[in-house]
């Protein structure tokens, strides 16, 4: 996927690109960042993941990363990441010894997320707040590296035709920008 967060949406799209999602993309993007936690469990790394509240005006019931916009006492993408973990699953800073920072990533919704990679700490307890989220799950990384679990599907979005990228784990649809953000750890990883 090219580095520009436009080009590399643009790149996902399966036909033409209608005018109506041209008008949508002249926008400017809202920035958010997210955090994207590996656990370190006995078992092996666990990727960390929430499923959105359903009274939620956006993404209601999605699941997500912990994370969210961008507010203006945030330093940076990173304390955005972490504050949001914090408030939204009770994740406290001094337990991610984050590992840097992946490429931006633009969705069809109007946001620009800096995906933050971070190592979570084994002794870490999820403490949802139910104002934003409904639960909290983690999905073996091990389970994404096989080849399949990750697959790619078509979708329709402002008139035009979208690939994108879904897996399903112990109950949950995992799609979107999240899944597509894991598909790029994937590719690093590899």
């Amino acid at each position: 996927m090219p580095e520009d967060p436009l080009a590399g949406l643009l790149a996902q799209a399966r036909g033409p690109v209608s005018r109506e999602l041209q008008a949508h993309l002249s926008s400017s993007p809202s920035e958010a960042a997210v955090l994207l936690g590996l656990v370190e469990r006995p078992s092996g790394l666990q990727v960390l993941l929430t499923e959105r509240a359903a009274h939620l005006s956006e993404h209601a019931g999605q699941v997500s990363f912990p994370g969210g916009r961008f507010e203006a006492a945030d330093s940076g993408p990173e304390d955005t990441a972490l504050r949001e973990a914090d408030e939204e699953v009770g994740l406290k800073p001094s337990l991610v010894s984050v590992a840097g920072s992946m490429r931006q990533f633009l969705t069809g919704t109007g946001y620009v997320i800096t995906p933050i990679v971070g190592f979570v700490a084994t002794e870490f307890e999820a403490q949802p707040d139910h104002n934003e989220v409904a639960s909290v799950f983690e999905v073996p990384l091990e389970f994404l590296m096989i080849d399949g679990n990750l697959r790619s599907t078509r979708h329709e979005r402002f008139g035009t035709p979208w690939e994108i990228y879904e897996f399903d784990y112990a109950g949950h649809r995992v799609w979107g920008a999240t899944a597509a953000i894991l598909r790029n750890l994937i590719k690093i990883i590899k």
